[in-house]
């Protein structure tokens, strides 16, 4: 039993060191480039507005419409769409308060353009000559740029769209009627462009002219897609983050952190002696668990307050282990054998880990549900921490600890001050 417990614990070092290293180092698969290649843990967590840098933007609701939940909810998912659409998919979108939704928009380099893809309104209409609205933006299906690559019009720039059914017969009787006149095709108060009616079109199919680039055809194009948003909404607050801020607050926080981490270990090793290594090894599992989880649960962003959760999260990892061997301690005192009193104390330090876990834990989905911003990410990085803290004391820290047992050392001093 010796034996095969002296080569568990060196493959769990082995396995240890072979994690860390692909944390800090990733690793290279197949050929140069590949997406399957294992990237390095610090390049794949998604770093916060405070840490990375970018443009955080304020909206405030008009709350005397009907239906005032659903409309923002709906205005949420729009503004995610135009996001998305023009590749800030690390951008988050939240409701804040009751009336307010908070974007924020990570390493942007151009802020005051990011705010216009977000707050302009997008309402499409075709007007005809007396002023009527002949098709609204919601009944245009597909709107995408392309090149009219039609004879004598090179490649010129242009929209092409199409049209529901119901958007299809009113455009139908709209160019049968004004043929040979102007229908002017607005974004809210903006021409876009203004073409005459050659033909009657009846099949809901046409192209928006009037562009000189396609990446103006291309914005516009998602702009319409995205739809109107179906709130009136108001720009409050908004601000942009210096990246050189976040790089400072980032390597500060480190030292700190690795400072604080070494310290604790040193603590550890002198309060409990041997079992003090053990809740070492199980520390280094959890700081692996965590980061790990940072880079790759979706939606998790490190931010400022989120370093602080997870340097909380070690306090707890830590807390767990000084239960169990302080009732390891008191077993051994008791005359049990080393065996026996590790046995005996992690059952008897068990059910206080877990309530003291689980109430944490509930207070961090509390505040993940109804937080924002860096609240939010303080209470994610702190969920991550006290879930990867239950798992190594209630699971690997025990593991650890019978595996050294049964090494036979002797000697009160090795396992108790």
């Amino acid at each position: 039993m010796k034996k095969k417990s002296v080569i568990t614990l060196c493959v769990v070092v082995l396995v240890i060191v072979l994690a860390a290293l692909l944390a800090i180092n990733g690793m290279q698969l197949g050929w140069i480039g590949s997406d399957n290649d294992i990237v390095p843990v610090k390049d794949a967590i998604s770093l916060g507005l405070d840490l990375s840098g970018g443009v955080y933007a304020v909206y405030q609701g008009d709350t005397s419409v009907e239906n005032f939940d659903v409309q923002m909810d709906a205005t949420v998912t729009i503004m995610i769409n135009r996001l998305t659409a023009e590749g800030y998919t690390e951008a988050t979108v939240t409701r804040q308060g009751g009336d307010r939704i908070r974007i924020e928009i990570p390493d942007v380099q151009n802020p005051n353009d990011i705010l216009k893809i977000v707050g302009t309104p997008a309402h499409l209409t075709f007007v005809d000559p007396d002023g009527n609205v002949v098709v609204e933006g919601s009944q245009v299906k597909e709107a995408y740029a392309a090149y009219d690559t039609s004879a004598g019009k090179g490649n010129q720039p242009v929209i092409r769209f199409t049209l529901d059914d119901e958007g299809t017969r009113a455009f139908a009787e709209a160019t049968e009627k004004f043929l040979n006149q102007v229908i002017t095709i607005k974004l809210d108060d903006t021409v876009l462009t203004a073409p005459r009616v050659q033909s009657v079109i009846t099949e809901g199919t046409g192209i928006i002219t009037g562009f000189t680039d396609i990446n103006d055809a291309y914005t516009t194009a998602n702009l319409i897609m995205s739809g109107a948003l179906p709130l009136d909404i108001t720009l409050i607050e908004s601000s942009a983050v210096s990246a050189t801020l976040g790089k400072d607050a980032m390597s500060t926080s480190l030292i700190a952190g690795i400072i604080g981490i070494i310290l604790i270990m040193l603590f550890m090793i002198v309060m409990y002696r041997v079992p003090g290594v053990v809740a070492d090894i199980a520390l280094c599992i959890y700081i692996l668990i965590v980061f790990y989880a940072l880079a790759n649960v979706p939606g998790v962003q490190l931010t400022l307050p989120g370093i602080a959760g997870v340097l909380l999260g070690v306090g707890m990892a830590v807390d767990g282990n000084v239960i169990i061997f302080e009732r390891f301690r008191e077993e051994l005192k008791g005359g049990r054998t080393v065996a026996a009193a590790a046995q005996r104390g992690y059952k008897n330090a068990l059910s206080s880990i877990i309530d003291s876990n689980v109430t944490t834990i509930i207070a961090a989905i509390v505040l993940v549900y109804f937080g924002t911003g860096a609240i939010k990410g303080f209470a994610l990085t702190l969920l991550i921490g006290v879930i990867a803290s239950l798992i190594t004391s209630v699971f690997i820290t025990r593991f650890l600890l019978n595996q050294v047992t049964n090494l036979g050392f002797k000697g009160d001093k090795l396992w108790s001050r």
